[in-house]
């Protein structure tokens, strides 16, 4: 019996590995966070599964069906949204199945973020502009931030930020990014990515949060910020293709 941590993807369910389909469809148990993740996810799972949405459930109450399930020799599902890796509530969920000597593996997931910029038709690295991803959160009303983890902090960096859980705190997040960033940063709202009703709203730190609130968007949304997130710029061919830099796959330098 094992338990399977499966990441679902954003919300498309074509965007679902080979090995994820499989497993849900083979494993009788299903357990899956049903406000983030499609039913039509869940849907290969074989005839006469249980299938559970555990969005009101507790922690306890998803590990009791996990014991009920490894008491009987079935494996499980544990379908989460994204990849699991990332805002996943795995540890916690790891920490208990260790202490019971239940086995677990992880699949990943398509992350959010990549999803985003795969339906925008850009990279987030862009040579001599951005060439880092820093992949945070607002605290807000969840878990605190470690110290030192601040939006200030990443911002000095001038990476590219994708930050979740931040819907509701624009106003903050044009206050401490502006100074590091400039008021006119390209920032991209990614509403529901994945899903049918999929939105992206353009705009900048100055302006991001007036344009999201005509939209009316509240949750369930990514946050993307910086300066390669600008639809038109100047930047130079990165040197992977550059005949005149040659590597050990491609030892000669080309003639021009």
């Amino acid at each position: 019996m094992t338990v399977y941590f499966i990441g679902a993807g954003p919300g498309d369910p074509e965007l679902l590995t080979l090995k994820a389909q499989r497993l849900i469809g083979t494993c009788p148990v299903c357990l899956y966070a049903g406000s983030l993740v499609p039913a039509e996810v869940v849907a290969h799972a074989p005839e006469g599964a249980k299938v559970m949405d555990t969005a009101p459930m507790t922690l306890d109450d998803t590990h009791a069906e996990i014991v009920a399930a490894h008491a009987a020799g079935q494996d499980v599902a544990r379908v989460h949204s994204g990849d699991p890796s990332l805002y996943g509530a795995i540890a916690e969920q790891i920490r208990r199945l260790k202490a019971d000597g239940i086995p677990y593996e992880v699949i990943p997931g398509v992350p959010a973020y990549a999803a985003a910029a795969a339906a925008l038709g850009q990279e987030l690295t862009i040579p001599e502009v951005a060439q880092s991803i820093v992949l945070t959160r607002m605290s807000m009303k969840s878990t605190g931030m470690p110290p030192g983890e601040t939006l200030e902090n990443f911002a000095r960096t001038g990476a590219t930020l994708a930050i979740h859980l931040g819907i509701r705190a624009l106003r903050e997040i044009e206050r401490v990014l502006t100074p590091h960033y400039g008021a006119d940063c390209p920032v991209i709202v990614a509403y529901r990515v994945g899903w049918p009703d999929q939105a992206f709203v353009r705009g900048t730190l100055s302006d991001i949060h007036a344009k999201v609130r005509a939209e009316k968007i509240t949750r369930t949304a990514l946050i993307l910020v910086g300066p390669a997130l600008a639809e038109e710029q100047t930047f130079p061919d990165s040197a992977l293709y550059d005949p005149a830099h040659p590597h050990v796959l491609r030892p000669k330098v080309a003639r021009r």
